[in-house]
C-alpha cells in the first residue's frame, strides 16, 4: 500500500484475458455485506490510462492500443499518472513474475518468469 497510488500484477492469464476478452476483475469479499471490485478493462478511446472508482468497484481504464502492445509484447509496465484537484494518483499495471526465493504458501504458477531467474526450467 501506499497513499495515491493503485497497482495491479496480472499473471500470464489474465494478460491474456485482457487481450482477448477486454475485461479481467476480482472480488474481495471483505465482510457478508461487502465486496470490493477492481478491474482493468480496455476501452476504445480515451487520451490515458486511468481509473475510476463507484459502487465498490476500482477500474482502471487502459485505452485498447496500448493494451494490445501490452499484451503482446515484452513490455512490463503500464503507468500514468491521474490529476484531479490537488491529488496526483499513480496508476500502474504490471505482468507479474514469479519471486526468485520460491513461497511456500503462494502459487505462481500462472506468473511470468522472473527476467533474473537463471534456473533451466521455464
Amino acid at each position: 500500500m501506499k497513499g495515491d497510488s493503485l497497482r495491479l500484477r496480472l499473471t500470464r492469464g489474465e494478460v491474456q484475458q485482457l487481450a482477448q476478452q477486454g475485461c479481467v476483475e476480482e472480488r474481495v469479499h471483505i465482510s457478508a455485506q461487502g465486496v470490493l471490485v477492481y478491474r482493468i478493462r480496455r476501452v476504445p478511446a480515451q487520451a490515458a490510462l486511468g481509473a475510476t472508482f463507484d459502487a465498490g468497484v476500482i477500474e482502471i481504464q487502459v485505452p485498447d492500443d496500448t493494451a494490445r502492445e501490452w499484451c503482446e509484447s515484452e513490455l512490463v509496465t503500464l503507468d500514468a499518472v491521474q490529476h484531479y484537484g490537488d491529488v496526483d494518483l499513480r496508476i500502474v499495471v504490471e505482468k507479474d513474475f514469479a519471486c526468485l526465493a520460491s513461497r511456500s504458501n503462494e502459487d505462481e504458477s500462472d506468473n511470468f518468469r522472473h527476467p533474473n531467474d537463471r534456473s533451466s526450467s521455464a
